[in-house]
C-alpha cells in the first residue's frame, strides 16, 4: 500500500557514510538528514562527489549506513530490506541490460527476478510496452537499442512490480532531448499514479519539474525546497547582457573577468548572468543589460559558489587570435555501411580554423560513427575527408596526427597514475626532451593536475577525469580537437569550467568538433550539423537552426525546441508523440 498524502517515503536521520580505509578515506554522506514526501517527484541535484549515487544505494537497501538510519516506506531498511526492497523500484546509473537478450527477454528475465506471477506478466509487460514505446521493437536485442531506447527499457523493467517509491540515479544521463522528453513523460504519468519518485539528475532544467529539489554537497544538505521558490530568492540578480559589435563567445569571456560575475552563459541571442548579491551590474562599454527572472542553473551556482576554489582566471578578449576561416577539416560525401545498413549518408560539411562545429542528432542518428570516421578510428565506406590538408583515407597515420580526441566514455589508462598516462600519451605522440618536459609541466599548471599525480586515473573525481582526458589530447598541440559528448554525467559547474577552457582554446586558433546532447552547450558552438537516420537534417549557425524550427506556435523556439521539432518531424513514423 502506498504511504498516505504528506507522509515521508523515504528519511535520512543523521546518516554518515565513509569509503576506504587510512588516509584514503572518503566521507561521501556526513551527518546527513532530510525527509521526502510521498506522492512527489523529487529532484536531487549536486556536484560530482556531492553523495547522490551513496544516497540512492542506501534507500535501496543496497548499502548499510555507518551512522544514522535510512527509513523506507515507514520502515528501517537495515533491519527489513527485504520487505521493503519489494516494494521500491531501482535503476542505477548502469542498468543491468543484458544486451544478448531482446527486449522481450530482458522483461522476463526481471519479471522472474522480481517474482511477477506469470498470469499478471502479458498485461504487464502491454502496458510498458506501449508506455516507453518499445512495443515494435521487442524482439530487438538491447545491444542494438539506442541510447534512449535503453534507458527507457532499463525503466521499464524497474517498473515490473509497480512500485510505491522509486529510486532513479541520473536516468537521462547520455540521451537525447527527445529520449529525455519521454522519460519525464513516464515520470510525469507515474507521479499521477502516485508512486514516490526520488530523482538525481545532471540536468538543471529537470529539477523546475520536480515538486521538491534536494541539493547536496560534500555529503551535506545545503537546501530543500520548491524549485520556484529557490528561484525567487535570487530576484534582482539575474540579468540578459547584449552587446551590438562583440560576438557572443567573446562578450561571455568578458563578463566572467568581472569578480562581480558568479555566472556567465549562452542563451540564443545574449549571455545570462548572476551577479554576487548586493552588487550592481560592472560597466562594459556597449553591454546592454535588462533584468530577468533567476533559472534553476542559477540557484546551483549561487549555492555552491561559495563553497567551491576561487573561478580560474579567465583570459582578456585582447588575447584571442583572429579567425583566418582557412579550412582545417574538409568532408565530402562521407558514407558507412554496417553490411547492409546504411549509417552515414552523404555526409558534406567544412569546419575552418579556430571553428568550435557541433554535431547534433538523436541517439542512433550516426553521429558516434561519423565521429568515429573523422578521427580515423573507423575506415569510411565512401567519401573524402581531409584533416589539416592530410587525407585521412589515404594517408591516416599522418592525418591522425593532426587530431587531439576525447571520447565519449573515459578511456585513459586506469591502472596507471595520472603521471603515467601523460608519460604515455607523450610517447605515444612522439614527444621528446625539451618539449615533452614543457608540455607536461603545461598539463600539470593548466589543469591543476599536480595533487592528484600519483592518483590512478579510475580513482580520479569525474570531474578531474575528463581534465585528463582533454589534457591527454592536448600534449601534442594538435590543430583539431575532437570532443564526443565530452560533459556527459558531468556536473553543470564543471561543464562551465570545461567550456570556457575550449572557448579560449578556439580563440587562440584550435579547431573544436563536438558532439553533445545538452543543448545549451549548442549555443556554443559557430556552426552545427544536425543529423537524423543517418543523413544531414539541417545545417548553420545555432540562430539558423532555431529560425529553421520557427512555427506560428512557437516562433522564437530555444535549441531544445527546434531540436525536438525537427527531429521529431523526420523521425514521426519511428517515435512516438509524447
Amino acid at each position: 500500500m502506498a504511504e498516505p498524502a504528506g507522509a515521508d517515503a523515504l528519511v535520512f536521520a543523521g546518516v554518515s557514510k565513509v569509503f576506504g580505509a587510512g588516509t584514503t578515506r572518503i566521507t561521501a554522506l556526513d551527518d546527513l538528514s532530510l525527509a521526502i514526501k510521498a506522492g512527489r517527484v523529487t529532484g536531487m541535484l549536486g556536484p560530482d562527489g556531492a553523495g547522490k549515487t551513496t544516497m540512492m544505494r542506501l534507500a535501496a537497501g543496497l548499502l548499510r549506513p555507518d551512522r544514522g538510519r535510512v527509513h523506507v516506506l515507514g520502515e528501517d531498511i537495515t533491519k527489513t530490506a527485504r520487505a521493503v526492497q519489494s516494494r521500491i523500484g531501482y535503476m542505477p546509473q548502469r542498468f543491468g541490460l543484458y544486451e544478448d537478450l531482446t527486449v522481450q527477454e530482458n522483461l522476463d528475465l526481471y519479471a522472474r527476478l522480481q517474482g511477477l506471477a506469470a498470469a499478471a506478466r502479458p498485461a504487464r509487460y502491454a502496458e510498458l510496452l506501449k508506455l516507453t514505446a518499445l512495443g515494435p521493437f521487442r524482439a530487438r536485442p538491447a545491444g542494438k537499442l539506442s541510447g534512449g531506447m535503453k534507458q527507457k527499457l532499463g525503466l521499464a523493467c524497474a517498473l515490473l512490480r509497480v512500485p510505491e517509491l522509486l529510486l532513479l540515479d541520473e536516468p537521462t544521463v547520455g540521451v537525447d532531448p527527445i529520449s529525455r522528453r519521454e522519460l519525464w513523460h513516464i515520470i510525469d504519468g507515474l507521479r499521477v499514479a502516485g508512486v514516490s519518485v526520488l530523482v538525481s539528475t545532471a540536468y538543471l532544467d529537470e529539477a523546475e519539474r520536480c515538486d521538491e529539489v534536494v541539493l547536496l554537497d560534500h555529503g551535506r544538505v545545503l537546501a530543500q525546497a520548491n524549485p520556484a521558490a529557490m528561484e525567487a530568492l535570487l530576484q534582482g540578480r539575474c540579468f540578459k547582457v547584449t552587446h551590438p559589435t562583440m560576438p557572443r563567445r567573446a562578450l561571455q569571456q568578458t563578463l566572467l573577468a568581472q569578480p562581480e560575475v558568479l555566472e556567465a552563459r549562452l542563451d540564443a541571442t545574449s549571455v545570462h548572468v548572476l551577479l554576487a548579491p548586493d552588487i550592481p551590474p560592472p560597466e562594459i562599454a556597449g553591454a546592454a543589460w535588462q533584468g530577468v527572472a533567476a533559472q534553476f542553473a542559477d540557484v546551483f551556482v549561487d549555492q555552491l559558489h561559495a563553497r567551491r576554489p576561487a573561478r580560474a582566471p579567465v583570459a582578456p578578449v585582447a588575447a584571442m587570435a583572429p579567425r583566418d576561416h582557412a579550412p582545417v577539416l574538409q568532408v565530402a560525401g562521407l558514407n558507412r555501411y554496417f553490411g547492409d545498413f546504411h549509417a552515414v549518408k552523404d555526409i558534406t560539411f567544412e569546419v575552418t580554423r579556430g571553428e568550435v562545429f557541433g554535431l547534433l542528432g538523436a541517439n542512433g542518428a550516426g553521429k558516434t560513427t561519423t565521429f568515429r570516421m573523422l578521427c580515423g578510428l573507423l575506415p569510411a565506406s565512401s567519401g573524402t575527408l581531409l584533416v589539416a590538408g592530410q587525407n585521412l583515407l589515404k594517408a591516416p597515420a599522418e592525418a591522425r596526427r593532426q587530431i587531439g580526441y576525447v571520447a565519449q566514455k573515459f578511456s585513459l589508462y586506469g591502472a596507471l597514475s595520472v603521471a603515467q598516462n601523460l608519460a604515455f600519451f607523450a610517447a605515444a605522440y612522439g614527444l621528446r626532451g625539451e618539449r615533452r618536459a614543457r608540455r607536461l609541466a603545461w598539463a600539470e599548471e593548466e589543469f591543476e593536475l599536480g595533487p592528484f599525480q600519483a592518483m590512478n586515473a579510475a580513482d580520479l573525481p569525474l570531474g578531474y577525469k575528463q581534465r585528463l582526458a582533454l589534457a591527454c589530447a592536448l600534449l601534442h598541440e594538435p590543430p583539431i580537437l575532437f570532443l564526443d559528448e565530452p560533459t556527459s554525467g558531468v556536473d553543470p559547474l564543471t561543464r562551465a569550467e570545461f567550456w570556457q577552457r575550449i572557448n579560449q582554446y578556439a580563440a587562440n586558433g584550435t579547431t573544436v568538433l563536438v558532439t553533445t546532447h545538452f543543448m545549451d552547450e549548442a549555443e556554443y558552438c559557430d556552426h552545427l550539423l544536425l543529423m537524423s537516420l543517418g543523413a544531414s537534417l539541417a545545417a548553420g549557425t545555432p540562430a539558423a537552426i532555431r529560425a529553421q524550427a520557427a512555427s506560428a506556435d512557437n516562433p522564437d523556439p530555444s535549441m531544445e525546441d527546434a531540436f525536438i521539432a525537427l527531429i521529431a518531424a523526420h523521425e514521426q513514423t519511428i517515435r512516438r508523440a509524447a
